[in-house]
């Protein structure tokens, strides 16, 4: 017995202390000999133990060796540029969310994309029958004899400038309503006229209902004109003779506007309530928006107060009152009426020069 038990003493200390891993704690490679069996204890008692030690020693020993290897190769392997930069290890921070730099790459990306080409004019006045639709298609055409590619956008929900353009707006399978509300490509309903023009249909009257819950529902237009703002020179907006929404799309849209204002005192109290809308515009979502110009329209010059409101105009207004007039002139009934522009229907006339006139005075505003 005393044989074995001295035979059992000698292999405990024989384990491979040298060959357990680097990195392994103090106390893992201490003295064995607290935990190995007295020599004066109970022989057959403390036989069993002992022998269960030793096996357990020799699992941890075997398996430590397997993977040691694995452990020392892996971290010299690492790209020199990774060890550069830091421990190149991919943190958790990395595999839960993008980070701030991701944002500002797709920023910069985005700031790349080249400017838009096309100068967006909306003919905007709350005040109805002032000639907005005449002047929108009229200088239109006007820009288009220039040698100009003109986008003309109908956002009248009583669409008579498509009508102008020889076009039923109860007939159009898709309009501007589907481009506003339902996130239609502009392209798909832009037909080709005297001029590009973009249809409007009375289902324009429920617009402003079926966006109210929209997102980011007064710059639908703006973002509709991306597809197309480089394939034109001029994008002509005609608006409904209101200041919902809209016309705040339009506005938002632009970056100038030009106020038809008929010579007449009704008229020209709208002008004030149009700033104040267009200087909230200018606040809180476009900042570079401006009044290109205040032209009076349907001028009678025989009567008095046609004059009288052109010098209010003036002495209001000052210099954003357009030297061009537009005076009265039957030519302007008689057009739609033919689906064509007062420039095509008689180009010749003294209604189709008066717009030739504005369509100079505006380009040369834009040169200088």
């Amino acid at each position: 017995m005393e044989d074995e038990l001295q035979g059992m003493e000698e292999a405990v200390p024989e384990r491979p202390v040298d060959e357990a891993p680097q990195d392994e704690a103090p106390w893992a490679t201490g003295p064995v000999s607290d935990t190995s069996p007295s020599p004066t204890g109970d022989g057959p008692a403390s036989s069993p133990p002992v022998a269960d030690a030793s096996e357990e020693d020799e699992q941890p020993t075997t398996v430590f060796e397997a993977v040691a290897p694995e452990v020392e190769v892996e971290e010299p392997d690492l790209p020199d540029e990774e060890l550069d930069e830091g421990d190149g290890r991919m943190k958790a921070v990395d595999l839960i969310a993008p980070t701030r730099l991701d944002f500002l790459n797709d920023k910069a990306e985005a700031e790349e994309k080249p400017v838009k080409t096309a100068e967006v004019i909306a003919f905007a006045n709350q005040k109805g029958g002032v000639a907005k639709t005449t002047t929108t298609l009229n200088l239109a055409v006007a820009f288009a004899e220039s040698g100009y590619r003109v986008l003309c956008i109908d956002l009248d929900p009583q669409g008579n400038l498509t009508m102008s353009q020889g076009i039923d707006p109860d007939k159009v399978e898709k309009s501007l309503y589907d481009v506003l509300v339902n996130d239609m490509p502009i392209s798909e309903i832009i037909l080709k006229r005297e001029i590009d023009i973009a249809v409007a249909s009375i289902d324009l009257a429920g617009a402003e209902i079926a966006m109210s819950t929209k997102i980011g529902r007064e710059r639908s237009l703006e973002k509709a004109l991306k597809e197309v703002e480089g394939d034109y020179d001029f994008v002509c907006i005609d608006t409904p003779p209101s200041l919902g929404l809209l016309t705040i799309n339009a506005l938002t849209a632009a970056d100038k506007v030009i106020v038809p204002v008929q010579c007449e005192y009704l008229s020209m109290r709208g002008l004030v309530q149009l700033q104040n809308t267009l200087r909230m515009i200018q606040e809180n979502l476009n900042p570079d928006v401006r009044i290109e110009g205040i032209l009076p329209t349907m001028l009678d010059s025989r009567t008095i107060h046609a004059k009288e409101a052109v010098e209010i105009l003036e002495e209001n207004f000052g210099d954003l009152v357009f030297q061009s007039r537009i005076k009265k002139a039957i030519k302007f009934a008689e057009a739609p009426v033919k689906g064509a522009s007062v420039l095509k229907y008689d180009s010749d006339s003294s209604a189709a020069n008066y717009y030739r006139e504005l369509a100079k005075e505006v380009l040369s505003h834009g040169s200088a």
